[in-house]
């Protein structure tokens, strides 16, 4: 459901980050242009959507060193110079969601893997998977604290 949002929310970050575009800014101009897109998942981006890629955005923003730091402990054998920029940007916005959001792991993991696959290259989706599902058990062995999940 909110696939559309994350989506959204991953186009005003990676402008923001990558453009030096401020993030209010990347995020109206994200808005526009996906509002004007057909959605081959047929997901509509209603204000619960926006409001929610808003959340992503202020949550991630609020928590990036942390969220940061979290992801170059997880991530083996890269570093961020060396990735994908829109893996990065996918990955900044999942990890802070499974952190501080209680959006139930699976389908949060499933959306990430999809947004890579739609923007990133060839091997986006299995790379952001697999850093993830690191993650994903980093959490569940007690090494990392998350709010709690919704049922």
């Amino acid at each position: 459901m909110l696939r559309r949002a994350r989506e959204l929310a991953m186009r005003a970050l990676f402008a923001h980050t990558q453009g030096g575009v401020e993030l209010e800014e990347a995020f109206r101009h994200a808005l526009e242009e996906m509002g004007g897109e057909e959605d081959s998942y047929g997901d509509p981006l209603d204000q619960e959507g926006v409001a929610f890629a808003r959340r992503l955005l202020e949550g991630y923003k609020a928590h990036a060193e942390e969220v940061d730091q979290v992801l170059r402990d997880t991530v083996e054998g890269w570093d961020f110079a060396q990735m994908s920029k829109t893996d990065l940007t996918v990955l900044r916005l999942a990890t802070y969601e499974m952190l501080y959001e209680p959006t139930p792991f699976a389908p949060l993991i499933e959306v990430a893997v999809k947004i890579a696959n739609r923007y990133g290259g060839e091997h986006s989706g299995a790379f952001v998977n697999g850093v993830l599902g690191r993650l994903y058990r980093r959490i569940q062995g007690g090494e990392l604290k998350a709010v709690p999940k919704e049922d």
